[in-house]
């Protein structure tokens, strides 16, 4: 009788437990393999923005820094030595060919001399600031540097790795701290036919295209100037691209636009942050260029791009 009831026992409970597993089946049935799940496959889909790729030239540049200068200046020297015993003008002060800068004293103990004057040699402006009264000078020092601050130039000094393409012709934008936004266009007229031995560069001359009362001789300008254009491909941004096993896929949508493709793609030279892409993309094709990393060939997407 007692081994009976343990046997209706078992058996009630193996009932309980099939129901109960028919139900969870029933329930998670979704979650099963080929069911409607969140998995990659199925019918899960994927919101993305595209973009569609189109030929443009990208413009390649060197970032350097430079000196804003006159493109005439001249240093001017004593015809004797002495002291400096008088100054006619100033940092900025204007000045034709023949006027008097300053006079030196060539007075020396037991001795008595005219003081001699000194001229400038050119029109221009005081570039630099004249030496004092009373500097002792010889017939060797610099006392002022007159400058045509009309025409003005910018000398740059590029990386020896550059060399290369630097070429007369070639196009800059120059900006100065004092006007942030402002670009001030210019084009190289001179390269240095040799490279300095100690710094590895090459200095360049740019004028600038227009005059513009704004920029001033003994500015310090940051030179953007564009070296190679590299043309003739589709772009699209460089970080659309997914690396598999050291090469470059793209996600492009296929007609309907509901799915993509996924494609893989030659590239060629890369400028902020759009690549030449040389193979595997036409013109006019449509590209995913966010949300890439969650799809794979054949995915299932929604365009959101606005």
């Amino acid at each position: 009788m007692r081994r009976s009831h343990i046997v209706m026992i078992g058996a009630a409970a193996l009932m309980v437990a099939v129901v109960a597993g028919v139900a969870i089946s029933k329930k998670s049935g979704g979650n099963a393999p080929g069911g409607k799940g969140k998995g990659r496959g199925g019918s899960t889909v994927f919101s993305v923005k595209t973009e569609t790729v189109k030929k443009e030239t990208l413009h390649g540049y060197v970032i350097a820094n430079g000196e804003i200068e006159s493109q005439n200046s001249v240093n001017v020297f004593p015809d004797v030595g002495g002291k400096i015993m008088e100054t006619n003008v100033m940092l900025g002060s204007s000045v034709r060919r023949g006027d008097v800068i300053a006079y030196v004293d060539p007075n020396s103990p037991g001795q008595y001399y005219k003081k001699s004057p000194v001229y400038a040699p050119i029109n221009g402006s005081i570039i630099s600031t004249p030496l004092k009264n009373g500097t002792t000078v010889s017939t060797s020092t610099v006392i002022a540097i007159v400058g045509d601050i009309s025409n003005l130039q910018v000398s740059a000094d590029i990386p020896e790795r550059y060399v290369a393409v630097l070429k007369n012709g070639l196009k800059a934008e120059v900006s100065v701290e004092a006007y942030p936004g402002v670009v001030f266009n210019a084009t190289v007229t001179r390269v240095s036919p040799v490279v300095d031995t100690t710094s590895r560069t090459k200095e360049v001359i740019l004028h600038f295209d227009q005059r513009d009362e704004r920029v001033n001789a003994g500015m310090f300008g940051k030179i953007k100037l564009y070296t190679v254009d590299y043309a003739g491909y589709v772009t699209m941004p460089a970080d659309a691209l997914v690396s598999l096993n050291d090469e470059y896929y793209a996600y492009v949508v296929k007609e309907g636009g509901d799915s993509v493709e996924r494609r893989k793609v030659k590239t060629g030279e890369t400028v902020d942050g759009r690549i030449q892409i040389l193979e595997g993309v036409k013109e006019g094709e449509k590209v995913v260029i966010q949300g890439q990393t969650s799809l794979n060939d054949g995915s299932k997407i929604r365009d959101i791009t606005k």
